[in-house]
């Protein structure tokens, strides 16, 4: 699983990265404009848009290509751990990876393999 964040402070993001990576996700982080993020944002599951440190001209274009290619936003707009917390929480619900989705593709599944035996 992939996640792309966008905006945040220069200095946390070190912090997005590791708290990305304990929730299991393989991060890229862009804090301002760049050709990078102009001209591809890759193939990301979701996209985390921390828009109080965040221009709008960036929020334009991740938005842009995201509505093309179907990739859900989330959107905070404090850039803070807590937050970002907040928002992998989001990110897990939103792709069905949160608890509750997980209680309920194993009862789904249980429920299968009771029909079919």
């Amino acid at each position: 699983m992939s996640l792309l964040v966008i905006g945040g402070h220069e200095r946390m993001e070190r912090d997005y990265l590791n708290m990305g990576k304990k929730k299991g996700y393989k991060t890229k982080v862009f804090t301002k404009m760049s050709s990078k993020v102009n001209n591809n944002i890759g193939n990301p599951d979701a996209i985390v848009i921390l828009t109080s440190t965040v221009s709008h001209k960036l929020t334009r274009t991740i938005e842009g290509q995201a509505e093309k290619k179907n990739i859900p936003i989330i959107r905070h707009k404090s850039s803070s751990k807590s937050a970002f917390k907040e928002c992998l929480g989001m990110v897990d619900e939103c792709l069905g990876l949160c608890e509750v989705c997980e209680k309920k593709r194993k009862m789904l599944l249980e429920l299968i393999m009771s029909i079919l035996n």
